[in-house]
């Protein structure tokens, strides 16, 4: 490579090698000092370039082990990924189990379970007293091959969740909430989301994220309702904005 090779260029050359493959998701670049050399460069420039790639979230620097790769293909988020099919595909724990995995790359789960009060809009969404401890909540964050790309919260009330197996602190539900719901007795058939496609995280966000402060997030409230009207489940989902895709269909009268 040529000595006057800036750190853009340095910068470009990874993300293009980054997003062909060359180095996978949850991956380790190589180090600074090699890529010095690759590129004929100060260490100083290298470093500049991974600055850019962290501030882009394609890269992640983790103390005492190097620079990791946090590229990942954008996740469609679409209804689709609702379906009973799609939930429970080979056994999957859930749609972001069957993305994953999709992508060639090993979802995990780390959850906690409380009952709590909920906000007062999850409260009134799903038509409980304000001020009362009366759910259950299922606190999440998932991960892909070890990298953060979901925090979600489900608020269900205490009367359908209680001693039932929503109250588990593990991924051991096939096909995730709305399944255990619909083995409850409270299929969904409709749901209803509202999508708040880019903000900045507060700070806590940002570090169970594993992201600069810099990179905006996508907010997902989504609601689940039975047959008859019932509001089971309220979810919310937090993303960063660059991990999404989103797609919806709707009828045109």
């Amino acid at each position: 490579m040529p000595e006057r090779m800036g750190f853009r260029e340095i910068a470009a050359t990874l993300r293009a090698d980054i997003v062909a493959g060359q180095y996978a998701p949850a991956t380790l670049l190589p180090s600074e000092p090699e890529l010095a050399q690759r590129y004929g460069a100060s260490r100083s420039l290298v470093n500049r370039a991974m600055s850019v790639l962290a501030a882009e979230g394609l890269v992640r620097p983790r103390q005492g082990r190097g620079t990791i790769v946090t590229w990942l293909p954008p996740m469609l988020h679409s209804p689709d990924r609702y379906r009973t099919a799609v939930r429970e595909h080979n056994g999957a724990k859930g749609a972001f189990d069957s993305e994953v995995r999709a992508l060639g790359l090993e979802p995990s789960h780390e959850i906690t379970v409380e009952h709590a009060e909920p906000p007062t809009t999850v409260a009134d969404a799903l038509g409980l007293p304000r001020g009362e401890v009366n759910c259950l909540v299922r606190r999440r964050r998932l991960l892909a091959s070890g990298i953060p790309v979901r925090l979600s919260a489900t608020w269900i009330p205490l009367s359908i969740a209680s001693d039932t197996v929503l109250e588990e602190p593990a991924p051991v539900i096939t096909g995730g909430v709305k399944s255990a719901l619909a083995s409850l007795g409270y299929s969904q058939s409709e749901a209803r989301e509202r999508i708040v496609p880019s903000r900045l995280p507060t700070e806590d966000e940002a570090q169970a994220l594993e992201i600069s402060r810099d990179r905006t997030v996508t907010d997902i409230v989504h609601t689940g309702h039975t047959a008859d009207g019932q509001t089971v489940e309220v979810t919310t989902t937090l993303a960063p904005a660059h991990y999404l895709v989103i797609e919806h269909a709707f009828p045109l009268n």
